[in-house]
Order: structure tokens, then C-alpha cells, then sequence
């Protein structure tokens, strides 16, 4: 998995691509942690993103969660795969996803 961040202002955007998996799951955590402080609009772009498991899920919940707190968070460039496992979980109802 790559991780790429840009920056601007109080926006963040992550771009993650690869694998979200409980091998992964930890490193997108811990880069969140640390650059979350600040940020009022969160978008991540999961463009190429092939896969994502339930660890993958609850670092999104996560973030979800943070950025209701202080802001909106946005996922973008969802594929059929990860946009089907997002509908069969209920995450669909609980991210704000824009393709």
C-alpha cells in the first residue's frame, strides 16, 4: 500500500493505493494521527485502491468519527469492488462518497 498526502490550508487530501488490509490498516492510522490536527476537510481518494477488509473499514470509521468532530470528510474515486463491500457493510450510508 502507498500513501501520498497533499496538503493546503485546512484541507488534506490522502490518496491510498494497493491494499487496506490488517498488514496496512496500521500504517493509514498512524498517518491520519499525525496529520489530522487541524484539518477541517479530509478527502480520500481510493482511486487505486484494489482491496479493503474489515481493519481497512475501522480505520475509515475512525476518521469518520474524528472528522465529525471537526469538520467533513470526503472518499472519491470509489471502484465497484470496494463501492459493493462499502453497500454490503453500511458504509455506504455512513461516508460521504463522491466518484
Amino acid at each position: 500500500m502507498n500513501i501520498n498526502k497533499t496538503a493546503e490550508g485546512s484541507f488534506l487530501k490522502i490518496k491510498v493505493d494497493g491494499r487496506l488490509d490488517t498488514t496496512t490498516a496500521p500504517q493509514l492510522e498512524e498517518e491520519l494521527k499525525a496529520s489530522l490536527d487541524g484539518v477541517t476537510d479530509l478527502a480520500m481518494d481510493f482511486a487505486d485502491l484494489e482491496y479493503i477488509s474489515s481493519a481497512g473499514l475501522r480505520v475509515l470509521l475512525s476518521a469518520q468519527k474524528t472528522m465529525n468532530k471537526q469538520g467533513s470528510m470526503k472518499v472519491l474515486n470509489v471502484n465497484e469492488t470496494i463501492m459493493e463491500i462499502f453497500d454490503i457493510t453500511g458504509f455506504a450510508d455512513i461516508l460521504t462518497i463522491e466518484n
